[in-house]
């Protein structure tokens, strides 16, 4: 049977129509196990547009949605990097640093994922050439059903596209599967090499983008969620720059970094044809997220409070604390008047009574972080100076408070209210794909390929991408000028900073092969509060982690391995 466990899930093109947005709140799917008590067999399915051939893609749009961790963990991954410390030690996402993951128990589950719905697209791409719907031809939307099962095909190829691009960055070579195949095929398949896998997806998306629209404004129906030829070229670009990357590339061909540089390039000359421009970085979440007009692909939701009640400091009233930034994310900022970061600036003990060392920061700081002093949440209702200081109201000794000094702002809305009487829900937008993301990629693989970061061979250099993103408006930081080691240093910083929170960092340092220098430890900040003089001192400790080598791969799950004896497990595991 297949069932939705995805409810109220969307999946989204980010600046389709507010009015439709219903459309893709999957609430049932197709059902193709037959009984007496249920007409409604497969045969039924193909005939029916509405709750048959329409509900079988959109359940595979719903996988999309990665329900890896419970509603604590955020739904991201950035307690298992350097970006955040999750307060609970319960938290799913500690067994990524706590040694808690293994073959027997991989946690992700990414593989069954993947492979469910790329199970379910091939078998419906063999089947939607059976679809007939004319029984239906004088149903006043028969045209529109018409329209949207001619895209469904391109949409569905998009949908195993990104899905292989997951296994790929997950676990490196997989099997590739592309037609039905009985419980013994597929239980007797190997592994194809990575290389391989990234010249299927590729072509694909080659190969479907031209018939994807820009957008759905003007499609039948108007509906949001659906496959864009911006998101196929945007999947291309991300999958050529992972494939450039040393994790995947170890003997630095320079020619995979010319592709990635190429489709990277690709996105930013036509951003502006297709409606594409750089946001407010404080706009890229909150309510009306879903329509920024910097965001290509990715999930929405319905309106809810759970984010905030899972994020929001300890102390605030069902405020879990959630996903603490570490003081190794906070030193990462940069200051606005000469580019020097926070850690370089105060690299030991802070007396906060003396000093405010967050004076004059990056204003991207301000908007991912909450620190000791600031007023937070912004509801009015729950609104409060937030005391991150030891015996403070949102801190230590309290039970989950923060174990780094800070909460966090970015993707809160602070807008929700969450005391027990008169909450309030509001929309949420998770990012898979954004603008500013490919000025960024494209910097890092024209570096590459070139060798420097002032080189104009694609039209535009690595340093005058980056720039583009920190001359925004609302940031107003120093420009680039570096190059070389310094370069790629500052770049890593750039990269953590801008896309902080959007589930790049636990990806790029692998596909970097940095997690030693990254992972192995985080600092955290402990703030204190002397009870004689008044002063507010804080001094740095560090969080311990595991690293092995062996994480810059998933291990494949073992139940695979017992079903397939072609499976080969990923060194290390």
């Amino acid at each position: 049977m297949i069932t939705n466990k995805y409810n109220k899930v969307a999946v989204g093109i980010f600046y389709s129509l507010l009015t439709t947005f219903s459309c893709l709140l999957i609430s049932s799917c197709a059902n193709l196990d037959y009984t007496e008590e249920n007409t409604r067999d497969e045969e039924w399915t193909y005939e029916y547009f509405e709750n048959g051939l329409k509900n079988l893609v959109f359940d595979v749009y719903a996988q999309v949605y990665n329900n890896e961790f419970d509603n604590n963990s955020a739904y991201f991954l950035a307690g298992a990097t350097d970006e955040a410390q999750y307060a609970l030690e319960t938290g799913a996402v500690n067994s990524y640093v706590n040694g808690g993951w293994s073959p027997a128990n991989p946690y992700s589950n990414t593989w069954t994922k993947a492979y469910t719905a790329i199970a379910d697209v091939n078998m419906y791409l063999e089947k939607l050439d059976e679809a007939d719907i004319s029984d239906w031809q004088y149903n006043p939307d028969y045209s529109k059903w018409v329209a949207q099962l001619e895209l469904f095909p391109y949409e569905l190829r998009f949908l195993r596209a990104y899905f292989y691009f997951e296994l790929f960055k997950t676990y490196g070579d997989v099997p590739l599967v592309t037609t039905t195949l009985t419980n013994g095929q597929a239980n007797n398949i190997g592994r194809t090499p990575s290389d391989q896998i990234v010249k299927f997806i590729v072509e694909e998306l080659d190969a479907v983008a031209p018939y994807l629209p820009e957008n759905y404004n003007t499609e039948v129906g108007s509906e949001i969620g659906r496959a864009t030829r911006i998101a196929a070229y945007a999947l291309k670009a991300r999958t050529l720059l992972y494939a450039a990357s040393p994790l995947h590339n170890p003997t630095g061909d320079k020619a995979k970094w010319a592709k990635a540089a190429e489709a990277c390039k690709y996105i930013l000359d036509n951003a502006s044809a297709w409606g594409l421009k750089l946001s407010n970085y404080g706009s890229l979440w909150g309510h009306d997220a879903f329509f920024n007009s910097e965001l290509i692909f990715g999930i929405g939701r319905g309106d809810s409070n759970d984010f905030e009640k899972a994020n929001y400091p300890v102390g605030v009233e069902n405020g879990s604390s959630g996903n603490c930034p570490t003081q190794s994310l906070v030193d990462q900022y940069e200051y606005q008047n000469n580019g020097e970061t926070f850690g370089e600036r105060y690299p030991g003990n802070i007396n906060l009574s003396l000093i405010d060392p967050y004076e004059g920061l990056d204003p991207r700081f301000a908007l991912t972080v909450v620190k000791d002093g600031d007023e937070w949440p912004s509801n009015g209702a729950q609104s409060k100076v937030i005391e991150t200081f030891i015996g403070g109201f949102n801190a230590a000794p309290k039970y989950g408070a923060t174990p780094t000094g800070y909460y966090l702002k970015k993707y809160v809305d602070g807008s929700c209210v969450t005391t027990a009487d008169n909450q309030t829900t509001r929309r949420h937008t998770w990012i898979i794909f954004r603008l500013g993301e490919f000025y960024l990629d494209y910097a890092e693989a024209v570096y590459n390929a070139t060798g420097s970061a002032n080189d104009a061979t694609y039209g535009m250099t690595a340093n005058e991408a980056i720039n583009v993103l920190r001359s925004r408006s609302d940031i107003q930081m120093p420009k680039f000028t570096e190059d070389g080691d310094n370069w790629v240093k500052r770049y890593e910083r750039e990269r953590l900073v801008e896309l902080a929170f959007e589930n790049h960092r636990f990806w790029d340092v692998r596909r970097w092969k940095k997690g030693a220098q990254y992972f192995g430890s985080v600092q955290a900040a402990n703030i204190s509060n002397d009870s004689a003089s008044g002063e507010l001192m804080l001094t740095r400790s560090t969080i311990a982690r595991q690293w092995n080598d062996k994480y810059y791969f998933y291990p494949i799950p073992q139940s695979e391995l017992k079903k397939n004896p072609n499976l080969t497990q990923n060194p290390g595991w």
